[in-house]
């Protein structure tokens, strides 16, 4: 992105506002190694023709380009995402049923096993089935139903009614909040009332939970502990968690950047 011209320039920074709702003129200024004053120019063309709009210190998309929340929320705790997806990835076989739910984290998973051949993948999320569309050798089952604007996936009595059809090998969630107490829990109401039911005909439980879910007080109960085989981090989690889960049989993955393999009761530090 060095040393563009203008147009090119300009087409740079609608693709930045594709990835990210708001840059900083002085981000753009270092990025594009130009002149905070360049930038401004730059940010007052594309202001005329209305697919930004300038706010205090830099630039962010119009109402009709920002992005989606689903896509924001994609790009969040992104490396610790990546990461809890290979160790998830390293559970599943080929041949086997997954039922991945919509959250980022199952999208990432789904990304983490393009590679893999004769697997069948049910799942209500329209991003993840766009993920897996054209992958060789997986088979992809969409539940339908009316389509949430947020979570861009089917969470309504059909979405339920198809995914029940089906006793996966792995039952794969994304969770909003861990609690050692109150286990895993979500905070949308019809998110939450879609995962409950999926638990009764679930062979194994898998829950996907970067470190931020310890910190989180959702008020809906998913899942207990005891309703889950596997769960899935990026960091060790706090003491009241890991004790939760040994109690539970719920054996921990933690995924840490951090070179060498240990372990740690039923902690597995991948």
């Amino acid at each position: 992105m060095k040393q563009l011209n203008q147009g090119a320039r300009l087409a740079a920074i609608l693709q930045l506002l594709e990835e990210k709702a708001f840059w900083a003129v002085s981000e753009l200024a270092d990025r594009f190694e130009v002149s905070e004053e360049t930038i401004r120019r730059d940010a007052r063309h594309l202001e005329q023709s209305g697919v930004i709009q300038k706010m205090h210190g830099g630039i962010s998309a119009t109402s009709n380009k920002i992005e989606a929340p689903y896509r924001i929320r994609f790009r969040e705790n992104v490396a610790a995402k990546q990461r809890m997806a290979q160790t998830a990835a390293a559970l599943v076989r080929e041949g086997m049923t997954l039922l991945l739910d919509s959250g980022t984290s199952c999208h990432w998973l789904a990304r983490s096993l393009a590679h893999m051949q004769n697997l069948t993948i049910v799942t209500n999320s329209v991003e993840i089935a766009h993920e897996i569309l054209g992958n060789p050798g997986q088979r992809l089952l969409l539940a339908g139903g009316p389509v949430n604007q947020i979570h861009h996936a089917a969470f309504g009595p059909e979405a339920s009614a198809f995914c029940r059809r089906f006793a996966p090998d792995l039952t794969i969630l994304s969770m909003s909040a861990v609690d050692p107490e109150r286990g895993f829990l979500d905070f949308d109401a019809d998110e939450a009332a879609f995962k409950q039911p999926l638990l009764e005909r679930a062979r194994r439980v898998v829950v996907l939970a970067d470190h931020t879910k310890f910190a989180k007080s959702g008020f809906i109960q998913v899942a207990s502990f005891a309703d889950v085989q596997d769960l899935v981090t990026d960091l060790e989690p706090p003491a009241s968690t890991v004790q939760a889960a040994s109690l539970s049989g719920t054996r921990l993955h933690v995924s840490e950047d951090t070179p060498g393999d240990h372990h740690k009761g039923n902690v597995d530090l991948v």
